[in-house]
């Protein structure tokens, strides 16, 4: 069910806004994005979404039935941009990091929107579009049910996770970011090696701590997926084979 059906069609607004603007549920769901990108979702009310729309704030309730309403349809939209173009290659590991780095990329293009929309379950056609691919490649790779299921869990938690703390990150005042980058050179780098032996061996790479770690850890769970369907696959083929080799009939 779309949002615009979630409403009775009699409590859409048909008439133009004062700026000569018709109303519908995608052009709100836009305004809404545009408004908590600028502002912040803390700073987010129907009467400032009402002004940036040229209408009534009670207009936006002949579409939504209250502001949670729209702001998982907000939450959903993310997830839809995520999904827009998405095909399968043939690989199901190549396909699910693509899916968790899709994920992870649309938030951080809204991170003020991710901010909240990370935490939440929409319930609504993109989600359910996105979860429906993702557990399906996980059947086709050989993994029963419940396997699937936390093995999709744990994928889509790791991207939103990464999205959660580096949309933070890109929220901190430019001067926070780069003085959270160069500690990393010039408080750490210089440490010394009597105290602090590890850190000084790896001084040159300790840089990269400043940059987002969601492909890593992709890959990471990815391979363990794939390693744990190798086996799987081992494992059954040797039982097909106990089982065939004890309903053989005898040598003669």
């Amino acid at each position: 069910m779309t949002e615009s059906e979630r409403v009775p069609a009699e409590r859409k607004r048909r008439r133009p806004t004062s700026s000569g603007v018709v109303l519908s549920a995608d052009l709100i769901v836009d305004a809404a994005c545009e408004l908590i990108d600028s502002q912040g979702a803390q700073a987010f009310t129907v009467r400032k979404l009402g002004a940036a729309l040229g209408a009534d704030p009670s207009a936006v309730y002949r579409y939504f039935r209250n502001t949670e309403d729209l702001l998982l349809a907000l939450a959903d939209r993310l997830i839809g941009e995520s999904m827009a173009g998405f095909g399968s290659s043939g690989d199901w590991g190549a396909d699910l990091r693509e899916l968790g780095l899709r994920a992870y990329r649309s938030a951080l293009r809204h991170p003020q929107v991710a901010a909240f929309s990370t935490v939440r379950v929409t319930g609504r056609p993109h989600e359910q579009r996105a979860v429906d691919t993702g557990v399906g490649l996980l059947l086709g790779a050989g993994f029963d049910e419940a396997t699937a299921v936390r093995h999709y869990h744990a994928l889509v938690d790791t991207a939103l996770g990464h999205a959660a703390l580096d949309a933070g990150v890109l929220r901190l005042a430019p001067a926070q970011r780069a003085a959270d980058e160069q500690a990393w050179q010039d408080r750490y780098g210089s440490l010394p090696a009597d105290e602090y032996p590890s850190l000084h061996r790896v001084r040159e790479h300790l840089p990269l701590m400043a940059a987002s770690a969601v492909e890593r850890a992709l890959d990471l769970l990815v391979a363990a997926m794939r390693q744990e369907a190798a086996e799987r696959g081992v494992t059954e083929r040797a039982a097909a084979d106990r089982v065939a080799a004890e309903g053989a009939e005898p040598a003669e």
